[in-house]
C-alpha cells in the first residue's frame, strides 16, 4: 500500500487514484521488503501453514483487546458451545462469519474483542461423568453429591473444551485472555446476583406446573433439550359411561386413563350440550368425572371430546385451572404407575398395553388405529420419551421481561437482520409463556434458595451468608443452563462489578446466530441484558442465519449418514477453503447447502491466489514508493485501480449489511476474473517490454494484490497472511489496515479493457467453434489502426494465439467485433465442408426454436390464458434463439469460402 506521505507528496489526481491508507507501523525497518517467489513453495500446503501462522498471531497479542484504548470498541462474545461439544459444520459456519467480522474491524482501527468461552452444558456433562460411573458399576448416588461434582470438575478439566483446539484449526480470532466458562466464579456470581434481583423484584417464583420431564435423566427439560419426532403409536377410541350418556374420546395414551379427572367438550357442540355439567363412570376405576364445557377443544377433531388428565397434559392443566378439576399424578419420576392395583408398578409403556388390553376386555375400545404415526417428545441427551409431569419447580415471571424485550427492537434500539425475520422474535417475545429454571441435576448453578424448619424461605446474594442452624437446607436443583448462557453478553465482561472491560465493551456490537435459537437464547439474553443493565440491551444488531445442510438441501442427520465433521475437510482441503465455501453460501436468514465439491473449488481459489503472488515476486511486483500518475498508466492499470477501488466500496457495504454470500462472490470474481484472468494476463504483455511501462505494471501489481489480500484476509486468513508478508515484507496482514475507497473510478479505462475482453472473447469464442486447438496458432490481420485498441494489439495476439500475417497471407474468414474487423487465414486448420454443415444444421435449430416461440407470442388466445411466467419463459427463448442465429451467422460468414 502507498504511505500517507507518499500520497501528500503528489498532486490531487493521484491522491484521489489510490486506495489511500495510512500504513504507519506495518512496514518493517529492513531495507529490502517484499521476497522474491524463491521464498514461496511453489505449491499451497496449508498443513505447513496453519497451525505455526495461528500459534503466532496469538503469541503476539494481535487478538487480545485492551479496555484502556481509545480506539473505538468492536464487541462480538461467541455462542458458547458446550464444554462436551465438538466442531460441527453450524459452529465452523458461524465462526466464520464473527471471525471475518471481527478480522475487519481490528483492520479499521477498531480496539476488537470477540471472546471466546463454552458453557457448562448441565445435563450433557452429567450424562457423560455418569456413563463413565456406570462402566465402573456405579452411580452418583454412591459418590454423594459434593463428590460427584468435584468428578464432574476433572471430567472437564481432562476431557472438556476439545472445541476450543478445534476452533484455532479454524483461525478463530478470539481474545483466548479472556476465555470464560458459565461455571467459573466470576459467572457463578453474576447468576446468584441476578437471580437474588429478580426473586426480591417479585420475577421468580416457585409453583407446581407442567413440565417436560425425562424418567431417565430424572430431570426438568427446557423445550430446546426436548426433540420432537414422528413415530408410530396407537390410537383407541374408549367409551365413558353407558347407554344415552356414554361419550367416546380418542387418545395415543391410554394409561394416563388412571390420571383422568374430566371430560370436556366445546360450549357450542349441540352434541353433547345434554352431559355438561353431569359425570359419567372412569372406565376401570369406581371414579365419577364431570363432563365441562371448554373453548379450547375443537369440536371438529375427533369425537370433539377429550380426556382431561391435568397432572400429565400441558393443556389438560390449563383445562383443569379453569375449572378447578383436581390434579391427580399415576406416574413416578421414573414413569412408573403409582395407582390402582392391577397396573401398580408397571411401566408407563407397559401400562399402555394393560391399560388397552383391561378395556378391551370390557368392551369400552370402540375402535383402534395402529400404526398412528404422531409426534413425541424425546429427550436430546438420552433420547428417553420425555413425560409431561407436574411437578414444583422454579419460575420466572417473563412478561415485564419479555415486553422489554419486544419494545427494544420495535423501537430500533436493535436491528434484526434480515428484516423479515422480525416476525418470528415477535411471534416468540409477544406469547411467551413463563420459564421453568429449575433442574434436577447436581451439576449446575445451585438455586441460592434456603428452606428453614418452619416453612422459611431464604434467597441468599453473592455477598451474603445463608442462614444457619438446625432444620436449614438449601434446595436441592440447579439452574436451566440457559439462565446462565442468558447472561453471556454482560457476566464475560465482569458483571455485577463495574469493570474497565464493562464500561469499554458493553454494549456489545453484534449477535450472530442461527435463527433456531431466536427462542431460546437470544430473547433470554435481550430479557436479561435489559433488566440487568438498567435498559441497555446487549447488541445493537441481531444478525440471524440459517443452518448448514448437505449439498442437497438435506437436512444433516446421523441417521440420514451426511453429517460432515468440517475437521476432515481441514485436514484435506485447509481451513480457509472450508471457510470461503461456508461464507460464500452465508446469505441472511437462508440455510447453507454444502457440498465436498465446493469445498474442493474454494481450494483451488486458494491455490489460484498463490500462483498469482508467486507470478507477481517473480517478475517483480513492489508495493514500495508511490504509485505512478494516471496519465503515466496504461488503460489496463487504470482500469484495475479502477475496479480496485469499487470492489473495496462494494464490500463495504456488504460487509455491513452482513451480505457474506455476495461478499465473497463478489471477491472471488474479483480476484479470479479481473485481476488473475484478465490484469495479471494483460501484465504479462507490459512486463515483457521492459523499460518504464514495466515498472510502472510492477508497481500496480503489487498494488492491486496488497489490497487484494487484505480484502480477502478476514474470510481466508491464513493464505492471505502467509501471501501478505511476502509481497510486503510486512509484519502481518491481521493488524494491517482496511483498504480505503478513494473514489477514484476511470470510465474510460474501464469501456476501453471491456471494449478489449469482448475482442478476445469474441474470437477465442470463433477459435473454439472452429474446433482449434488451445495452443494452436492461426495467422491474423487486425485492423486497429486509429482504434482504441490499437496499444493492445501485442496483448491481443498474445492472449487468442494470433501471429502476425506473412507473405502471401490469405484471409480465409472475417470476424467482425468490437468496432474493428479481425481477418484469419483457417487454411488448412479445419475441415470446412464439415463445418458448414454443422453449423448450417445448428442454424436450422434456432430457426425453428424461434418460429415456434413467434407462433406462441403471435397467438392472442394464447397470451390471454398462459401464466405470466411461462410468457416471460417464450420471451426468453426468444432471445436466446435470436441470438444463436446472430453468432451462427456470422461464423458462417467468417468460414473460407470454396
Amino acid at each position: 500500500m502507498v504511505r500517507a506521505q507518499s500520497v501528500r507528496n503528489r498532486g490531487p489526481a493521484f491522491r484521489k487514484l489510490c486506495v489511500v491508507t495510512d500504513t504507519t507501523n506495518q512496514r518493517p525497518t529492513s531495507s529490502q521488503p517484499g521476497a522474491d517467489a524463491a521464498t514461496l513453495p511453489t505449491t499451497y500446503a496449508p498443513a505447513e501453514v496453519e497451525g505455526e501462522l495461528y500459534e503466532r498471531w496469538v503469541e503476539r497479542g494481535y487478538f487480545t483487546a485492551d479496555a484502556k484504548s481509545e480506539k473505538p470498541a468492536y464487541t462480538i462474545v461467541i455462542p458458547p458451545p458446550n464444554v462436551t461439544g465438538a466442531l460441527h459444520l453450524g459452529h465452523a459456519f458461524q465462526h466464520t462469519l464473527m471471525d471475518a467480522l471481527t478480522r475487519r474491524k481490528r483492520m479499521l482501527g477498531f480496539e476488537a474483542l470477540w471472546l471466546p468461552g463454552m458453557d457448562h452444558a448441565g445435563i450433557a456433562t452429567q450424562n457423560k461423568v455418569e456413563q463413565q460411573l456406570a462402566e465402573a458399576g456405579l452411580s452418583r448416588h454412591d459418590l454423594g453429591r459434593e463428590a460427584f461434582v468435584d468428578k464432574v470438575w476433572e471430567w472437564k478439566e481432562n476431557y472438556g473444551g476439545r472445541i476450543l483446539g478445534q476452533m484455532r484449526r479454524l483461525g478463530d480470532g478470539v481474545d483466548w485472555s479472556r476465555e470464560r466458562f458459565t461455571m467459573d466464579e466470576g459467572l457463578s456470581q453474576a447468576v446468584q446476583t441476578i437471580f437474588k434481583k429478580l426473586f426480591d423484584d417479585g420475577l421468580i417464583y416457585r409453583a407446581e406446573r407442567i413440565i417436560n420431564w425425562c424418567p431417565r435423566c430424572l430431570t426438568a427439560l427446557s423445550d430446546i433439550e426436548v426433540n420432537h419426532e414422528d413415530v408410530p403409536g396407537e390410537l383407541v377410541s374408549i367409551r365413558y359411561g353407558d347407554g344415552a350418556d356414554s361419550i367416546v374420546v380418542a387418545t395415543t395414551r391410554a394409561e394416563t386413563l388412571l390420571g383422568d379427572t374430566a371430560i370436556a367438550v366445546h360450549p357450542s357442540d349441540e352434541r353433547y350440550a345434554h352431559l355438561v355439567g353431569r359425570t359419567v363412570k372412569l372406565p376401570l376405576t369406581d371414579r365419577e368425572i364431570p363432563v365441562v364445557a371448554d373453548e379450547h377443544v375443537d369440536p371438529e377433531f375427533g369425537t370433539g371430546a377429550v380426556k382431561v388428565t391435568p397432572a400429565h397434559d400441558p393443556n389438560d392443566f390449563a383445562i383443569g385451572q379453569r375449572h378447578n378439576l383436581p390434579n391427580l399424578t399415576v406416574m413416578d419420576e421414573r414413569g412408573t404407575i403409582t395407582v390402582h392395583g392391577p397396573f401398580l408398578g408397571l411401566d408407563r409403556h407397559d401400562a399402555r398395553a394393560a391399560v388397552v388390553g383391561a378395556l378391551r376386555e370390557q368392551g369400552r375400545i370402540v375402535a383402534e388405529k395402529r400404526p398412528y404415526d404422531h409426534a413425541v417428545g424425546h429427550c436430546s441427551r438420552c433420547k428417553t420419551v420425555v413425560e409431561p409431569r407436574l411437578s414444583l419447580q422454579w419460575w420466572v415471571d417473563v412478561k415485564p421481561l419479555a415486553k422489554a424485550a419486544g419494545d427494544a427492537v420495535r423501537d430500533g434500539r436493535v436491528q434484526i437482520h434480515p428484516k423479515e425475520l422480525e416476525r418470528r422474535y415477535f411471534d416468540w417475545v409477544d406469547n411467551m409463556h413463563d420459564w421453568c429454571i429449575s433442574r434436577q441435576l447436581w451439576w449446575g448453578h445451585r438455586i441460592p434458595v434456603w428452606y428453614g424448619p418452619d416453612g422459611e424461605v431464604v434467597c441468599v446474594g453473592p455477598d451474603e451468608q445463608p442462614p444457619a442452624g438446625e432444620g436449614w437446607h438449601q434446595d436441592t436443583d440447579v439452574l436451566d443452563t440457559w439462565f446462565s448462557s442468558g447472561l453471556w453478553p454482560f457476566s464475560t465482561l465482569g458483571w455485577p462489578e463495574k469493570t474497565p472491560d464493562l464500561e469499554k465493551f458493553y454494549p456489545t456490537d453484534v449477535l450472530l446466530t442461527g435463527h433456531d435459537i431466536i427462542f431460546f437464547w437470544v430473547a433470554r439474553m435481550m430479557m436479561f441484558g435489559l433488566y440487568a443493565m438498567d435498559g441497555q440491551a446487549p447488541f445493537h444488531t441481531i444478525a440471524l442465519t440459517g443452518l448448514v445442510r448437505d449439498e442437497f438441501g438435506k437436512k444433516m442427520s446421523k441417521s440420514f449418514g451426511n453429517v460432515v465433521d468440517p475437521l476432515d475437510w481441514m485436514d484435506a482441503y485447509g481451513a480457509d477453503a472450508v471457510r470461503f465455501t461456508l461464507a460464500r453460501g452465508a446469505n441472511p436468514g437462508a440455510d447453507v447447502p454444502i457440498g465436498e465439491s465446493w469445498v474442493q473449488g474454494s481450494r483451488n481459489f486458494c491455490n489460484k491466489i498463490w500462483n498469482a503472488v508467486r507470478f507477481a515476486l517473480m517478475n517483480g511486483a513492489t508495493v514500495e514508493g508511490p504509485l505512478p500518475a494516471p496519465e503515466e498508466l496504461t488503460a489496463a492499470d487504470r482500469w484495475i485501480l479502477s475496479r480496485l477501488n469499487a470492489t473495496v466500496a462494494e464490500a463495504d457495504a456488504l460487509y455491513d449489511d452482513y451480505q457474506f454470500a455476495k461478499l465473497s462472490d463478489a471477491l472471488f470474481h474479483f480476484a479470479w476474473d479481473e485481476v488473475f484472468d484478465w490484469y495479471v494476463e494483460l501484465s504479462k504483455t507490459t512486463l515483457n517490454e521492459g523499460g518504464v511501462r514495466a515498472d510502472h505494471a510492477r508497481r500496480v501489481l503489487g498494488e492491486v494484490l496488497d489490497v487484494t489480500l487484505r480484502l480477502l484476509h478476514p474470510i481466508v486468513p491464513f493464505v492471505t497472511d502467509a501471501l501478505w508478508t511476502a509481497l510486503t515484507g510486512a509484519e502481518s496482514v491481521v493488524v494491517a489496515e482496511w483498504p480505503k475507497d478513494s473514489g477514484y473510478r476511470d470510465a474510460d479505462a474501464e469501456s476501453e479493457i471491456a471494449q478489449l475482453q469482448q475482442l478476445i472473447v469474441e474470437i477465442r469464442r470463433f477459435r473454439e467453434a472452429q474446433g482449434l486447438r488451445d495452443a494452436q496458432k492461426v495467422p491474423a490481420r487486425l485492423a486497429l489502426a486509429g482504434h482504441r485498441l490499437e496499444a493492445h494489439e501485442a496483448a491481443i495476439r498474445s492472449r487468442v494465439r494470433l501471429t502476425q500475417p506473412e507473405e502471401g497471407f490469405h484471409a480465409t474468414a472475417s470476424l467482425p467485433v468490437a468496432g474493428t474487423t479481425v481477418e484469419l487465414d483457417l487454411s488448412g486448420t479445419i475441415d470446412v465442408p464439415a463445418e458448414r454443415k454443422r453449423l448450417q444444421k445448428d442454424l436450422a435449430a434456432a430457426e425453428k426454436e424461434k418460429a415456434q416461440a413467434n407462433g406462441k407470442l403471435g397467438n392472442e388466445a394464447f397470451l390471454a390464458k398462459a401464466p405470466d411466467e411461462v410468457v416471460a419463459k417464450i420471451r426468453t427463448r426468444l432471445a436466446a434463439a435470436d441470438a444463436d442465429i446472430e453468432r451462427i451467422t456470422a461464423q458462417l460468414a467468417a468460414l473460407p469460402q470454396g
